[in-house]
């Protein structure tokens, strides 16, 4: 049995390296595998050091070098997959990707990074996005492009077409040290510029541009796609008491689901979800960063700037 498991393996190696083979020639692919190596050291830095300023100039150098290896020729083929502190995902119908990720400040709050690629024959086509987060007040309101950016770490992309074709995204969030956000967000592009946003989230009576969670941080909240049901399901969240009402980072999940069903393209909510014959376990795509390792600073917790 192990016997047979190896060459499995190795078959699909072999697949895998010959598919890449035909999209990637040898000299830009050893130039990828040159700057993917650069990359995964740069990315556990901006991870696990413990120096807040180490961690910000790791990043900055990423950037640079992420920039340099997607202008290399058939980049978009190359999946980084050495790469574990980024989050690469690729839409199904292969017409752009997204790279998110994000740094850890001192005081238990994160900063989000990314770009979009898209998928062009000729010169690099890239749209970095800029986490606007503390200045968006009213983030299932809000629509914006990618210097305004509500920042999140994306693993899934489920395409909706129709006469306005759009993208749904489901993301980590993040948040500080006491609550952590997941996050529904909407991607369409207009004028040939990505927008994030859309009032396509029908529940309770009120549209929404995106959905946004908040839990507490020690909790863990499903949240996944079910492409056979045209169903985003998640966790129920709710206060542990009723003083506690006002307090969503105390809120977790109750035992009950909820979700969001396309319907003529939109996504109507739908309550209080029968589960039993939907999977019930986390994202299997994606490990929510807060229960990896973290920075761990020598100094005292600060608290979260208003």
């Amino acid at each position: 049995m192990v016997i047979k498991r190896s060459a499995l393996a190795f078959f699909l190696i072999v697949l895998t390296t010959r598919a890449f083979a035909q999209q990637i020639d040898a000299e830009s692919l050893k130039q990828l595998s040159f700057y993917q190596d650069s990359l995964k050291h740069l990315g556990q830095t901006f991870i696990n050091d413990q120096n807040d300023l180490a961690r910000k100039n790791a990043n900055y150098q990423f950037i640079k070098i992420l920039v340099m290896a997607l202008k290399v020729p058939h980049s978009f083929d190359f999946p980084f997959d050495s790469v574990k502190t980024v989050t690469l995902a690729k839409s199904p119908d292969d017409k752009f990707r997204i790279f998110s990720w994000h740094v850890a400040n001192d005081d238990g709050s994160y900063r989000f990074y990314g770009a979009i690629q898209i998928n062009t024959p000729g010169p690099l086509k890239l749209y970095g996005l800029e986490d606007y987060t503390p200045l968006i007040k009213n983030a299932e309101d809000t629509v914006s492009d990618n210097r305004t950016w509500f920042g999140a770490q994306y693993y899934t992309i489920i395409p909706v077409s129709g006469s306005r074709p759009y993208y749904v995204m489901l993301g980590w969030k993040g948040n500080n040290d006491k609550s952590t956000k997941k996050v529904i967000e909407a991607l369409s592009f207009q004028n040939d510029k990505p927008v994030f946003g859309m009032q396509v989230f029908n529940g309770n009576g009120k549209r929404r541009q995106r959905v946004v969670f908040q839990y507490a941080r020690q909790a863990s909240m499903l949240l996944k796609y079910i492409p056979s049901q045209h169903l985003i399901v998640f966790d129920n969240l709710a206060p542990p008491d009723k003083k506690s009402k006002d307090q969503p980072e105390t809120y977790g999940p109750d035992l009950s689901y909820n979700g969001y069903k396309l319907k003529d393209g939109e996504w109507l909510y739908q309550d209080n979800l029968d589960m039993r014959n939907v999977p019930n376990e986390q994202d299997e795509s994606y490990i929510d960063p807060k229960l990896t390792e973290r920075p761990k600073t020598t100094q005292p917790i600060k608290k979260k700037m208003q």
